[in-house]
């Protein structure tokens, strides 16, 4: 199939697709005498599993060395939960910051609140408590 159809499959740009194939994610496809690609069912296989773990947020490294386990007939399964394990954890430890987050912003609101909001050099109201608020 012609990369356009593809694309179609498998929900992913022309664009990305070469860039899939640029980097190794996708091996190159063959070639038609006229120089268009050709994919096959291998390659509407791959595209599949790497769209999939990319909804997952696993990134195009951690997919490489699924993949590549793969290309060597390894089973990826245990290297696969480890790393959907490990970003499960990372999006726990992200909610929390935002939970944080969120608890002082609603606190800042609430101060904020009683402030002047007419207040132009921002000395004496909700701008000078942002403004004094430390990162990190």
């Amino acid at each position: 199939m012609k990369i356009q159809d593809f694309s179609r499959q498998t929900g992913l740009s022309a664009k990305t697709i070469r860039y899939y194939e640029a980097i190794g994610i996708l091996p190159p496809p063959r070639r038609a005498p006229n120089g268009y690609r050709e994919y096959d069912e291998a390659h509407l296989e791959r595209a599949h599993f790497v769209a999939g773990a990319r909804s997952l947020e696993l990134s195009l490294g951690e997919i490489s060395e699924l993949l590549a386990m793969q290309d060597r007939r390894e089973p990826p399964c245990r290297t696969m939960l480890d790393q959907i394990k490990h970003k499960a954890d990372q999006i726990a430890e992200r909610i929390s910051l935002l939970q944080r987050m969120e608890k002082d912003l609603r606190k800042l609101y609430k101060l904020g609140l009683t402030f002047p909001t007419d207040d132009v050099d921002g000395k004496n109201c909700i701008c000078h408590l942002v403004k004094e608020r430390k990162t990190g």
